[in-house]
Formats: structure tokens, C-alpha cells, sequence
């Protein structure tokens, strides 16, 4: 076994990975970019190397300085982790002839997977169903057009070399298939420096569900079940789970034979997901094959009681698998939420900054895999994963019901997040049935993540909640009040809470230890021992403990959120309700004429002149940030009058692009 390891990457991915090496008795290595110098995994690492400045080219995708690195530490092998360099062939072969071993499959099978158009055709010569399409590579628009045609619409245009959602449009027409064959070649050669593009047909309501193999260097190769991965955003993954609520036994056979034999064609060793496209009527197709570990690999673990990194670096050390296929268990139920630095309101851009208040939830059947910690930073110039939460249980509806639960506990300031979108996301009903789809997401939040306009169930206990909170406010300053001027001042019990806007009469009145809450003839008895300032109120109506996450702002207003439900409220006396009606509204600035920034990023490119008329829905410019490109179209017909801002310009959030008359 090895007794030191370095590990080529940074995040909650290197604190996962050095936990796991830690336990067995290995030390570890971490590399970090001037970024990451106070970085977690460099707290937790026995020790650690400086690779380079803050971009990842420079840094995590040195290869050569990252072998040095090795050799620096006396390191006998690396773990990879995900993304950066865990699928570069020329990265596995550059540490065999440094003479280091490379925790991950042969640097064969990785570049042959690695390929999306050969990896299709090793699959269909294994015998592996595949997606209608074709594989050669598309030359131009007009040849991806004719291409379309005969395949039929919807299709997809995918990146030979894309992976992470980048490289890939869906498209239904021929204008689509051209804009959709720049942008996918566009973005594909920024984050991969290749440019080829590929079409295939668009299964419609598909799931996405993936297959969890594992192999040795002495032939045998197993899978490890399934991942339901189907709720994506712009083909990102967002909630995963494992087993799938979908698949059968007999499918899951069938298609775990299929990720094997796909393996097995590739002399596959180390662990691997083979990724399928599936259905309605569970028909399933080969999509990918993901050479390394996965970032949902949690689920697997849990549902099977295994430890992938460990079983990846016992591998790697020569040993042989100690289970065959029919040892293989599936037991109980486990889901992963992605929690990111991206702001769902503002159409999930991205958010950087510092973490300053920072508190994960914790409890029965609730792991978090994480790499920051409060008052660290996210950056721009990474992906802006901030903690994966993982929730398990023995069945489906108990995992829903922990993570519904530790969704509201989890509380980050300092930093927008989507959180309360995942929490919306597990609260739908259609997500609780395992009704689901690729097309979820875009299907039950058609115009993008907002507060619904009505009142929901949710709102029962943020509204109990803001009326608490505003009833314990007032018992402290009162209780201030009464020792300043020495007397006892009595506590009002009538209450009107805004919430959003909306008015409801609420009672507050103390009741043996509790309180009685009274609003649109209900009344409910609740605890709580929230003091103002805190973060979290958690109360027990009636014999149910429930969480709102609440902060306190100036007028008697909380920021409260509940289930994924956001609400601003306010708790007053009737008459101060009723004054407050009479008052007129601010007018928000006017911002119509300006083309801001919608994210902190690297303005790429401009594509209008000053002087130039736009009609709607034409681009404008191009924003970088977080690897991804971000194209801003014009909202209506115009003239750009001004330019004031310059290609290669480092932007702010809602920094000024350009100015229309």
C-alpha cells in the first residue's frame, strides 16, 4: 500500500479524498494556487505545495508542475479527483514515466472514452444501445443543418470533447442547429481546445441515469447499481439519488451488463460511470463514459456501503476487488443536492465572495461532503460548488423528508446560493412521486426560480414563524425598555404581518411556556427559544419541530425562507399597518437604457458598434464567468449609444456594459 499520496485537485473533492487516505493510514499531499493558499484542503493535508498563480491553467492544469510537485513530496501516487486533469490521457502518462501511479483507469481507456464520437463507436462494437446520430465530425452550420434534417428534430449538438454541460444545445430548427453549432464549437474550444462537434437525436422526456462501474488490474469488473441523475439545469446536474425510483430489476441488469461489457472493451481498471439516456418506456442508450469519480459518487456509497475512494486506491495499489458481482448490495435510499454559489433568482448566476456566516446541518442519516468553511472565499476562477449534502434513509420518502429538512437548516450569508431552488425542487409533489425527467427543471419553474404570487402550504409556518419572531423582538425591548424606565410595559398581542405585501391579522398571546398563534381561523400552539439575531428560528407546533431560516432587517422586516419558499415580512401593530398603507412607493431607478452585467466575469467580446440600431433578441456581448460563456441578447428594439466597457475588462455585478438612447 502507498504510504504518501498527492492529490491533483482542490475543494470539498481533496477534503474528501484526504479524509479517506487519512483513515487508511496514508499521508497526504495537497497542491493549492495562490487562490486556495488558505484553503481547507491545505489545513487538512500533512503537508502542501504551491502550484501556481489563481488561473487553473497555471495551476491545477500544469501538468509538470504538478508532476514536479510529486516528486517535491516524494509522493508514490496521485488521486485526481474530478475535472481539472482526472481525464487527461497525457496527464496519466506523464506521471507512468515519472514513475508515479496514477490513481484512476489506464491512460488508454481514458482518451478512448474521452472521445464522445470514437467512445460511441466502441460502444455500439460492444454491443451497447446507442443514440440515433452521427458520429463523424461536423465540418459547418450548414452541414450540422442538413445533418438535423435527415435525423429528425429535436436534436442534440454536442462537443466531442465537451462534458459538464459545456458543449452541448438542443436544437428544433434550422436557425437553432446554426446558433446552437457556434456556441456549442465556441464554448467547447475555451474549455477543452476542441472545437469538434457531433449531432445526434434528442430523446424527448428522457431520464439520465448512470451506472456505477468498478474494475481491478486482474480482470474483474463489477457495477455498483444506479444514480438517478435527471434533475439538471443547462445539462449540469443538480439532484441525484440512488437507486432510481424508475428502474426495475430486470432493467438495471441489463443495463449494468452493458456498462461492463463497455469496460471490459477498454481493459477498464479503477472506478467509472457509464452514463445512459433512458426513456419512457425504459429503453435505454449509451451517452458517455466518465473515466474517474464522479461528484455524485456519495450515493453510491451509501446505498452500498462501500468506500469508492478506497476501493480506487487499493486498486491502484494492485490489489483485487474483495466482492464479486453477487455480492453486491442495494440497501435503503440516498440523494445529493449540489449546493452552488449562484444566485436562482437572477437566473442562476453566478456569486462570489466571502462565506461569512457558514452553517451546515447536521443530524440522523445527513453527511456533508464540503471544502470550505466559514470566512472562506469562493472565487472566480473556479467552479463554485460550496458543499454537496447528502441525506440517506430506508426508504425514498424518509431521504425526501431529511433533505427537505437539511435544506432548511443550512445556512450560508455572504454569498448568494441555491438552496431555498433545491429545497423548491424537493418540495414539489411531481419530485416526490419520481416523476422525472431531464426537462424537469425548465418544466415546473417555466418562467425561472420566484416566490409564487398566492399563498402556498409553505407559508403556514413562515407567517407563524415572522410572528413569532416579531413577538420575540418585542419581548426584548420591552424587557430593555421596562429596566430603563422602571416599570413594566405591557406586550401587545394583535399583530398585522405583511407578507409580501399581503396583509393577515395574526394573535400572538403567551400560553404556559408557549404561545398561541392565531391568523385566518387557525390556532396552534408553538415553542420556540429563537433570540433575535439568529439565523435559524426552530419551533414545535403542536408535536411537529420544524426550521425558517430568518434574517432580521431594518422596519420590523424579516427575510424568512421555508421549503424553498423566499418571503420578506413585516410584523406591526394594526395602526402602524395601516399608516404604512397610505404611504407612497418608491420608484426603483430606471435602468431600462443600460446593459448591465449580470455577474462578476471577463467580458469576452462585444458584437454591436456605437451608433448601431439592434432589434430584439440580438446579441449584445459575452460574459465568462465560472468556465461557462453567458451571452446578453437585447431585450427590446434599440441604438446603441454608447459603448463603456472594453473586451478583456474584468465586470462587477451589474456593472455597465453599454448604453441605448
Amino acid at each position: 500500500m502507498f504510504k504518501k499520496i498527492l492529490i491533483a485537485n482542490r475543494g470539498e473533492i481533496a477534503c474528501r479524498i484526504i479524509r479517506t487516505a487519512h483513515r487508511m493510514g496514508i499521508a497526504t499531499v495537497a497542491v493549492y494556487s495562490d487562490a486556495d493558499a488558505e484553503a481547507l484542503h491545505v489545513q487538512m493535508a500533512d503537508e502542501a505545495i504551491r502550484i501556481g498563480p489563481a488561473p487553473s491553467a497555471e495551476s491545477y492544469l500544469d501538468i509538470e508542475r504538478i508532476v514536479e510537485a510529486c516528486r517535491e513530496s516524494g509522493a508514490e501516487a496521485i488521486h485526481p479527483g474530478y475535472g481539472f486533469l482526472s481525464e487527461n490521457p497525457y496527464f496519466a502518462r506523464a506521471l507512468a514515466k515519472a514513475g508515479v501511479t496514477f490513481i484512476g483507469p489506464p491512460a488508454d481507456a481514458i482518451a478512448a472514452m474521452g472521445d464522445k464520437i470514437e467512445s460511441k463507436k466502441l460502444a455500439r462494437a460492444a454491443g451497447v444501445s446507442s443514440v440515433p446520430g452521427h458520429l463523424d465530425v461536423v465540418p459547418d452550420a450548414d452541414t450540422a443543418v442538413a445533418i438535423a434534417r435527415d435525423i429528425g428534430f429535436p436534436v442534440m449538438i454536442k462537443a466531442s470533447a465537451g462534458g459538464g454541460g459545456k458543449g452541448m444545445r438542443i436544437a428544433a430548427s434550422d436557425d437553432e442547429v446554426r446558433d446552437g453549432f457556434r456556441a456549442a464549437a465556441s464554448e467547447a474550444k475555451s474549455s477543452f481546445a476542441d472545437d469538434r462537434i457531433f449531432i445526434e437525436k434528442y430523446i424527448e422526456q428522457p431520464r439520465h441515469i448512470e451506472i456505477q462501474v468498478l474494475g481491478d488490474s486482474h480482470g474483474n469488473i463489477v457495477y455498483l447499481g444506479e444514480r438517478e441523475c435527471s434533475i439538471q439545469r443547462r445539462h449540469q446536474k443538480v439532484i441525484e439519488e440512488a437507486p432510481s425510483p424508475f428502474l426495475d430489476p430486470e432493467t438495471r441488469e441489463a443495463m449494468g451488463r452493458q456498462a461492463v461489457a463497455l469496460a471490459r472493451a477498454v481493459d477498464y481498471c479503477s472506478t467509472g460511470t457509464v452514463e445512459f439516456i433512458v426513456d419512457q418506456q425504459r429503453n435505454f442508450y449509451f451517452l458517455e463514459m466518465n473515466t474517474r469519480l464522479q461528484v455524485e459518487h456519495p450515493v453510491t456509497e451509501l446505498v452500498t456501503g462501500l468506500d469508492l475512494v478506497e476501493l480506487m486506491i487499493r486498486v491502484a495499489a494492485g490489489e483485487p476487488l474483495p466482492f464479486a458481482q453477487e455480492d453486491v448490495e442495494l440497501s435503503g435510499w440516498a440523494i445529493e443536492a449540489r449546493v452552488y454559489a449562484e444566485d436562482p433568482v437572477r437566473n442562476f448566476l453566478p456569486s462570489i465572495g466571502r462565506l461569512v456566516q457558514y452553517k451546515p446541518p447536521s443530524g440522523e442519516g445527513v453527511r456533508l461532503d464540503a471544502g470550505v468553511f466559514e470566512g472562506a472565499e469562493i472565487s472566480v476562477y473556479y467552479d463554485p460548488l460550496i458543499a454537496k449534502l447528502i441525506v440517506s434513509g430506508p426508504e425514498r420518502d424518509t431521504a425526501i423528508d431529511r433533505l427537505s429538512g437539511a435544506l432548511d437548516e443550512f445556512y450560508i450569508a455572504g454569498v448568494q446560493h441555491n438552496i431555498p431552488f433545491l429545497a423548491a425542487v424537493a418540495a414539489k409533489p411531481r419530485f416526490r412521486a419520481g416523476t422525472l425527467s431531464t426537462n424537469f427543471i425548465p418544466e415546473e419553474f417555466p418562467g425561472g426560480f420566484a416566490a409564487p404570487s398566492g399563498f402556498v402550504e409553505a407559508d403556514r409556518m413562515i407567517l407563524l414563524a415572522a410572528a413569532l419572531a416579531g413577538r420575540r423582538l418585542r419581548e426584548r425591548e420591552t424587557a430593555i425598555d421596562g429596566k430603563l424606565a422602571g416599570a413594566r410595559i405591557e406586550i401587545p398581542e394583535d399583530y398585522t404581518v405583511l407578507l409580501d405585501g399581503r396583509r393577515y391579522p395574526v394573535a400572538v398571546r403567551p400560553e404556559g411556556g408557549a404561545y398561541r398563534i392565531e391568523f385566518e381561523a387557525e390556532s396552534r400552539v408553538a415553542t420556540t427559544d429563537w433570540q433575535p439575531g439568529e439565523p435559524l428560528l426552530h419551533a414545535r407546533v403542536e408535536q411537529h419541530v420544524t426550521t425558517v431560516q430568518i434574517e432580521r432587517l431594518p422596519g420590523a422586516a424579516f427575510r424568512l425562507m421555508h421549503r424553498g419558499i423566499l418571503r420578506h415580512a413585516q410584523v406591526l401593530s394594526p395602526r402602524a399597518a395601516e399608516l404604512l398603507a397610505l404611504m407612497p412607493e418608491k420608484k426603483a431607478a430606471d435602468t431600462s437604457r443600460l446593459l448591465l452585467s449580470p455577474m462578476p466575469g471577463l467580458l469576452a467580446s462585444i458584437a454591436v458598434e456605437e451608433g448601431q440600431e439592434v432589434k430584439a433578441g440580438e446579441p449584445l456581448a459575452i460574459v465568462e464567468a465560472m468556465k461557462m460563456e453567458n451571452v446578453l441578447r437585447a431585450e427590446r428594439d434599440g441604438r446603441v449609444a454608447r459603448i463603456r466597457a472594453n473586451p478583456g475588462d474584468s465586470l462587477a455585478v451589474d456593472q455597465v456594459i453599454l448604453e441605448f438612447d
